[in-house]
């Protein structure tokens, strides 16, 4: 693979090589395809196999790179990793997640995920379905408002979907940049500060493409796949998907229970997962050589 076509940068590859763990002749889905970066390494690791899950048809040609490359140990199937049980019918020894839109969706100004590039507003990961100008152009205030808070976690929120409303009385939203502006006419641009655009391109994108939907029936699908000790490592990058993930693996993660007061502590035997780690962050020289690396959470759980 010749590293000029590595444009994404695989965050917390070696933590997840770490707790990952393959091994010759297993097989391991990578729920998150996009530029390869988990696939390939590990592949390179070990003779191990890796089934690669992604939806959005533009990774088709790099897929087939991989299987010219790694021939029998690799396979792509298109769809969501919501559909992961529907998608991975056999049993396996371990599973990847790498949640949110990459940075090769972001740097692709026509697929209308960055409010820095002048675009179409779209965000479907998929190309298919609900795009972002029909939630800017179609959605209530009332419901606009709630969506930008919930995915967005933006506290100006209200005053957002008023102006979004106001705006499209007298023509369309089309663009990125369009959507933007009027953005800033409630939150101005500081230097050094989050672009105030941030937080409702986020929820667009959450929304557009049921990113925490997907994000929920993945884990369970994955989870019902693994086979006993296996492993499934999560990488996500903001709050809601985290605690999505915290929580699955808290509520199935071997809760102590006590036959009587007097018996000692014992672990649930009917538990999905076995062991389920703490939070792990990025090492600093990742986070300075990869500034996308920053906002990064793993965490892992061991099959029971």
């Amino acid at each position: 693979m010749a590293a000029a076509k590595q444009r994404h940068i695989p965050v917390m590859l070696q933590e997840v090589l770490q707790y990952m763990r393959p091994q010759a002749g297993e097989t391991y889905v990578d729920a998150t395809f996009g530029n390869g970066g988990y696939s390939q390494a590990l592949l390179e690791n070990c003779a191990c196999k890796v089934i690669a899950l992604d939806r959005d048809p533009n990774v088709v040609i790099r897929a087939n790179e991989f299987k010219n490359t790694y021939g029998s140990r690799f396979e792509f199937r298109a769809g969501c990793f919501g559909d992961f049980a529907d998608l991975i019918r056999e049993n396996i020894h371990g599973a990847v997640f790498d949640i949110g839109v990459s940075s090769m969706q972001l740097d692709d100004a026509e697929r209308g995920f960055s409010f820095a590039k002048e675009a179409k507003l779209d965000m479907r990961m998929s190309g298919e379905g609900l795009s972002a100008f029909d939630i800017v152009n179609t959605y209530t205030e009332k419901n606009l408002a709630d969506l930008i808070y919930q995915y967005g976690e933006e506290h100006k929120s209200r005053q957002i979907a008023a102006k979004i409303v106001d705006y499209r009385r007298k023509k369309y939203i089309e663009t990125t940049t369009e959507l933007a502006q009027i953005i800033y006419t409630v939150i101005h641009r500081k230097a050094g500060e989050i672009d105030p655009a941030t937080r409702t391109f986020q929820a667009l994108r959450i929304a557009v493409n049921d990113e925490l939907g997907e994000l929920q029936r993945g884990l369970a699908g994955a989870a019902a796949r693994l086979m006993s000790n296996g492993r499934l490592v999560v990488v996500d990058f903001h709050s809601l998907e985290d605690r999505i993930v915290k929580n699955y693996f808290k509520d199935n993660g071997g809760k102590k229970v006590r036959i009587s007061k007097y018996a000692p502590e014992l672990a649930e035997s009917d538990s999905l997962f076995k062991e389920v780690s703490k939070v792990i962050t990025p090492s600093a020289q990742e986070c300075a050589a990869n500034p996308r690396a920053r906002s990064a959470k793993l965490r892992y759980a061991i099959r029971r």
